[in-house]
């Protein structure tokens, strides 16, 4: 029969007496002081050992006897939340911190993770395990590249240091989760010949939104978006508010953009988009489009479409060292090469830090053969090292 008794060497609080499933006899402080109140925390303890002898504690039973447990001289229940719950909700609180193209980007971890959970993310969040988290790991390390596995399990530890924080629980699951090895593969910057060959094989929008690329740095869902009230001829500047940093950015407009610009039609409308055709496309369609352009320049394959694209879905993708962002390393490149300075290219491109400037750029072997040139000759006036063999 269960009981409770005072703790050894006069210890506060009152242990509960009762027996196990295979017929030990067991003792488990209750945390509590009053004999009463431990009383009735040892009977749910002898409840949920005699509901597992008699293989019948579900899940859901032993929940509702911890919480049963937590309620016995507590002010307030047990707080539970399921698992799309709890994550839908910190998304609602990320909505007010991070800019739109952020959040898509947490939306799209999170949709992830609950698919992959199927019908246990209507579980409560402690019922979510460290398996759970490897299993995710393992499941998208099969669909996409290391880096973006390792994105995804970053803010989906964000998720998970919240609802310890709340006490819905017990440890962060995907902090006990590795990180996937990153894909070798590194971005790199457009040759001048490659840029020449992308831009006789871009039709004369895309040539617009290359070139704007190339001499502004910013990224293909901002160049796509630009209307004419971001464009100012007369001091021959772009005005505009990135998406992904929510930066104001004013640059000036080089040469190439700015005859691009004078010649096509402009709308009286300052809300009219720049490049129309291509406003409105998804920036994965964009993307894409970008792809095929370097496929006809014969620096990548072309995007598969149909059944085949659909069988990429179940495959690991492909890394590849040139797309639409390698424009933005061509752009940081080309200034640091014609000896522009760091804090210039940093303010032209939008980088907020010197070491993420310093990923971005790619040094030719001319200024560095010129670099090394200017420095002094030291052997002048030394006589010159015998080099007869002795």
């Amino acid at each position: 029969m269960p009981s409770v008794h005072r703790t050894e060497k006069g210890g506060q609080y009152w242990q509960a007496a009762f027996y196990l499933p295979d017929g030990r006899r067991a003792l488990r402080s209750t945390g509590k002081k009053n004999k009463r109140e431990a009383m009735e925390v040892c009977l749910k303890f002898a409840e949920a050992a005699r509901l597992a002898k008699e293989q019948r504690l579900t899940e859901y039973r032993a929940r509702e006897v911890i919480a049963d447990i937590f309620h016995i001289g507590n002010a307030s229940k047990l707080t539970t939340m399921s698992a799309r719950a709890h994550m839908e909700a910190w998304l609602q609180r990320k909505s007010l911190e991070l800019a739109d193209s952020s959040l898509l980007e947490y939306r799209k971890a999170v949709d992830h993770f609950l698919t992959s959970l199927g019908s246990k993310a209507d579980k409560p969040v402690d019922a979510i395990t460290v398996a759970d988290a490897s299993h995710f790991r393992a499941t998208m390390a099969g669909q996409v590249r290391g880096g973006t596995v390792n994105k995804l399990l970053k803010i989906l530890r964000g998720s998970w240091t919240l609802a310890v924080k709340d006490g819905l629980a017990r440890e962060n699951i995907f902090s006990r989760v590795g990180l996937v090895k990153s894909d070798k593969t590194q971005r790199r910057a457009f040759t001048l010949p490659e840029l020449r060959r992308i831009l006789e094989c871009a039709g004369d929008e895309w040539r617009g939104i290359i070139l704007t690329a190339l001499y502004t740095g910013q990224r293909l869902g901002d160049v796509a978006r630009l209307t004419w009230r971001n464009v100012d001829l007369n001091e021959r500047e772009f005005r505009l508010t990135t998406v992904k940093t929510g930066k104001a950015m004013v640059i000036p407009m080089a040469v190439p953009i700015f005859d691009y610009l004078v010649k096509i039609p402009a709308s009286d409308d300052p809300a009219a988009p720049v490049f129309p055709q291509n406003a409105a496309t998804p920036g994965e369609s964009l993307s894409n489009q970008f792809v095929n352009i370097l496929a006809n320049a014969g620096l990548r394959d072309a995007v598969s479409h149909g059944k085949s694209s659909e069988l990429k879905k179940t495959r690991r993708r492909k890394v590849h060292d040139v797309s639409f962002h390698a424009l933005r390393h061509t752009a940081t490149s080309l200034l640091k090469n014609a000896g522009v300075s760091d804090v210039v290219a940093r303010e032209i491109i939008g980088h907020d830090s010197e070491s993420i400037s310093r990923a971005y750029t790619h040094i030719d072997q001319d200024p560095l053969r010129r670099a090394v040139n200017m420095m002094p000759d030291v052997m002048n006036g030394v006589p010159a090292v015998d080099k007869k063999i002795r």
